[in-house]
C-alpha cells in the first residue's frame, strides 16, 4: 500500500512540474510616467512630441483608450499595487508629503509580495511615494528584492535633492539603493540613471525564474520649484519649433522619456525575454497645465487637469504589448480602471483573481487577450471628504458633486493638436522599440514557417505605415465646440462620457431619476470609506537632523555610534593599555624570580650542584657572596664574635630589601 502512495505522490509532482513547464510565468514589466498628458504622447494625434518608442509599444498591442486611473500621484501607485480604491486604503485625500509621517497601511497585501511569492524576482527602479518615514514601508519591505531610486514625490534631476513642498528650507539626498545612501551617482540625468538601472537588471536577470520590474519614472514631473524644468541641453535643441521655452523643456523631458522605452523593449529582445513578457506603459494621473508643480503638459480636448475629477486628470495614457495577445494593433475602448491591474496580472500567471480576497479591482485578462468585452461597468472616480468632492462612474455616466482646488482646475487647458510639425510614421517603424518587437516578430515567423512546410502566420506581421496612421486616427478623441457648463459645488453634475468625453454637457437637469439611481451609488460606497490618514507634518523629518539625506526619521533609535577619529582613538588607547599591562606582567615576573632565587640559594650547595637547575645559576653573584661570608662566619674560629655579628646583620638587610 505504501508503494502505492509513494507512486502516485512522485506522479502528482511530476504532473506539476510539467504544468508549470508548459504554462511558463511571463515577465512582467510595467513603465510608470508621471504626470504626462493625454495630449502629449504622439499616438492620441499630437505633432508637436514625438515619442515614436511609445508608438511603437501601442501601435504593435493594444492601446487602451478608456483606462482611468486616480487624479494624484499616490493614489495611483497604492490602487495600482494593492487592487483597491483609495478611499479603501485612506489614500484618497492628496499625496504622502516630505515630512508626512504616514504611508500606505502595512496590512495591505501588494503586488510584488504575491508575484514574489509565486516564484518572482521582484525590482523596483525610480519613484515610490508610498511612504518612508519607517523602514518598514519602504519598497524592499513591501515585496520588491531590490529597489533604486528615490522615496519621495520627486526630486532634482541632476543632483537628486528633494525640497520640501511647503517648506523650502527642508531639504536634502533623496536617492537609495535599497536603504543605503548613493553618493556615487549624484549628478547623473535622473531619468538616465533609471533606465540603466532597468537595463542593468534585465541584462543580469537569471531567466530560470520570471521577473517583475516596475520601472516608475520621475519623467516628465517636475523637479523642485525654482528649478522645475530640466532635461539634458542636447534635447532641448530638438524642440526649437516650441515658442514657450517651459513647454520646450518639457518636451524634452518626455522626449528623454520616450528614449526609455525604447532602451528597456530594446534590452529584453537582446536577452531573449521578449518572447514571454507582457510590456504595460502607463501615466499615473494627467498633466498638471497650472498650479502646484506645473510642468506645462496638454490633456487637450479633455477637461480638466491632475488633482481635478475630470478626465483631464482621470482618463490616462496607456497601451500594453504581450506576445500572449492573439489578437494586437487594436484601440480597445473598453473601461478599465487602475484596480484592474492586480487582477489581470495575476490571471495573466494561470491563478484565479479570487485568491486575492476582498479588494476592487476585476480582472481584464479576457478582454486582453481575447477581445472579449470588459466586465466593468461601475467605478469610484474618488470621493474626498476632506476637499470636499465626489466622484464616481457608471456604465457611460459620470456623476460630479463638489470642487477640488476652489475650482481651479474645472476648465480645458493646455497646447492643441495645431502644430506646424508633421508626424513621421517612419520614425516609428526606425525606433528602437520597434525595431526590437518586428525582430522578434521576424524571428517567430521564420521559425514557423521552417517547422510548417513554409507556411507562417500572417496576422501577426511587422507594423506597416498604413497600420499606424489607422491606429492614431482611431486613437484620438474629438469633442463638440458647445458648452453647457456646471457648478458642481452648488448641485450634481451628469454627463454621458461615451457621447461627450469632453465633459461639455451638463444632462443632470434632464435625468432625475438618474441622478437619484447614481446617488444611491455614491450613498452605498460612502458607506464603505475609511477615513484619510493625512497627518501634519513632522519637523523631526528634516533631513539636517540626518546628515543632509532624506532618512526614515521615525525608526526605533539606534544605540550612539563613534566617528572613525574616535574609533582610531579608542584603538590606540587600547593598544597602550595593553603594552602598559605587558610591561607590568613582565616586571612582576622578574621580581618574583629574583625572590626564589634568593630563597633557593639560601639551600646547601650540594643540592644546587647535584640539580644543576639553571634557575639557581642565574642567581646574582652578589646574593651567593654575601650568603656565602655569612656561613663562613659561622664555622670559621679566627673570625671573632663581633665579626660574625656584622656578617649575620649584612645577610638580613640584604634579604630585607628583596
Amino acid at each position: 500500500m505504501w508503494k502505492v502512495i509513494v507512486w502516485c505522490v512522485l506522479f502528482f509532482q511530476w504532473f506539476l512540474l510539467v504544468s508549470c513547464e508548459e504554462r511558463k510565468l511571463p515577465n512582467i514589466i510595467t513603465i510608470l510616467a508621471d504626470d504626462l498628458g493625454w495630449n502629449d504622447v504622439s499616438f492620441h494625434g499630437s505633432n508637436q512630441i514625438p515619442t515614436p518608442n511609445i508608438d511603437a509599444l501601442a501601435y504593435n498591442g493594444i492601446i487602451l483608450n478608456r483606462h482611468y486611473v486616480q487624479p494624484l500621484c499616490t493614489p495611483s501607485r497604492a490602487a495600482f499595487l494593492t487592487g483597491k480604491y483609495p478611499i479603501h486604503t485612506g489614500m484618497q485625500h492628496s499625496v504622502i508629503l516630505e515630512n508626512e509621517p504616514r504611508g500606505l497601511p502595512l496590512d495591505e497585501k501588494l503586488l510584488p509580495e504575491y508575484l514574489r511569492e509565486s516564484g518572482y524576482t521582484t525590482h523596483a527602479v525610480g519613484k515610490w511615494h508610498l511612504g518612508f518615514f519607517r523602514k518598514e514601508y519602504t519598497p524592499t519591505y513591501r515585496g520588491f528584492d531590490s529597489h533604486y531610486g528615490y522615496w519621495n514625490g520627486f526630486q532634482d534631476y541632476f543632483n537628486q535633492s528633494v525640497v520640501a513642498t511647503f517648506n523650502n528650507s527642508v531639504r536634502g539626498l533623496d536617492l537609495h539603493r535599497n536603504l543605503d545612501v548613493d553618493y556615487k551617482n549624484v549628478g547623473k540625468y535622473s531619468t538616465h540613471l533609471y533606465t540603466e538601472e532597468a537595463v542593468r537588471l534585465i541584462d543580469n536577470h537569471n531567466k530560470s525564474k520570471p521577473m517583475f520590474l516596475y520601472m516608475a519614472h520621475l519623467a516628465p514631473h517636475t523637479g523642485n520649484v525654482g528649478n522645475a524644468f530640466q532635461a539634458p541641453d542636447e534635447e532641448i535643441a530638438k524642440f526649437s519649433h516650441i515658442a514657450d521655452p517651459e513647454r520646450r523643456v518639457y518636451a524634452a523631458m518626455v522626449s528623454v522619456l520616450d528614449h526609455s522605452v525604447g532602451e528597456i523593449i530594446m534590452s529584453l529582445r537582446r536577452r531573449g525575454m521578449l518572447d514571454n513578457s507582457i510590456i504595460l506603459f502607463m501615466s499615473d494621473n494627467g498633466a498638471p497645465t497650472h498650479g502646484l508643480h506645473s510642468n506645462r503638459g496638454s490633456n487637450y480636448p479633455l477637461r480638466g487637469q491632475k488633482d481635478s475629477p475630470w478626465e483631464g486628470g482621470t482618463r490616462g495614457v496607456a497601451a500594453i504589448w504581450s506576445s500572449l495577445f492573439r489578437n494586437t494593433k487594436r484601440v480597445s475602448n473598453e473601461l478599465m480602471h487602475i484596480t484592474d491591474w492586480l487582477p489581470t496580472l495575476w490571471s495573466a500567471l494561470g491563478r484565479d483573481h479570487k485568491e486575492l480576497g476582498n479588494i476592487d479591482g476585476i480582472s481584464m485578462w479576457p478582454m486582453l487577450t481575447e477581445e472579449k468585452t470588459s466586465p466593468r461597468d461601475e467605478f469610484v472616480v474618488n470621493m474626498d471628504e476632506l476637499s470636499p468632492y465626489i466622484s464616481i462612474r457608471s456604465n457611460e455616466w459620470k456623476y460630479i458633486s463638489g470642487r477640488v482646488s476652489y475650482g481651479n482646475y474645472d476648465e480645458w487647458y493646455g497646447e492643441t493638436r495645431i502644430d506646424t510639425t508633421r508626424y513621421e510614421p517612419s520614425d516609428v517603424l526606425f525606433s528602437k522599440a520597434c525595431m526590437a518587437i518586428t525582430g522578434y516578430i521576424t524571428e517567430k515567423q521564420m521559425i514557423e514557417k521552417r517547422d510548417n512546410n513554409g507556411s507562417f502566420n500572417l496576422a501577426r506581421s511587422p507594423l506597416h505605415p498604413d497600420e499606424i496612421t489607422a491606429l492614431r486616427n482611431s486613437a484620438m478623441v474629438n469633442c463638440t465646440k458647445s458648452v453647457n457648463d456646471c457648478n458642481p459645488k452648488q448641485s450634481p453634475c451628469l454627463f454621458n462620457i461615451l457621447e461627450d468625453p469632453c465633459e461639455t454637457m451638463n444632462l443632470a437637469s434632464e435625468k432625475p431619476v438618474l441622478m437619484a439611481s447614481l446617488q444611491d451609488l455614491v450613498d452605498k460606497y460612502q458607506a464603505t470609506v475609511v477615513n484619510a490618514t493625512n497627518l501634519p507634518a513632522d519637523p523631526g523629518a528634516d533631513p539636517a537632523l540626518f546628515g543632509k539625506v532624506w532618512s526614515n526619521w521615525r525608526d526605533d533609535p539606534k544605540p550612539p555610534t563613534l566617528s572613525e577619529k574616535h574609533m582610531t582613538a579608542l584603538y590606540v588607547v587600547m593598544v597602550l593599555c595593553i603594552v602598559l599591562g605587558f610591561a607590568i606582567a613582565i616586571a612582576f615576573c622578574l621580581r618574583v624570580r629574583k625572590m626564589k632565587c634568593f630563597r633557593g640559594s639560601s639551600r646547601s650547595n650540594s643540592f644546587s650542584k647535584n640539580t644543576g637547575n639553571a634557575f639557581f645559576r642565574t642567581c646574582s653573584m652578589d646574593s651567593q657572596r654575601r650568603i656565602s661570608h655569612a656561613r663562613e662566619a659561622a664555622i670559621s674560629p679566627s673570625i671573632t664574635v663581633a665579626q660574625r655579628v656584622e656578617m649575620f646583620e649584612d645577610r638580613d638587610n640584604y634579604k630585607t630589601r628583596i
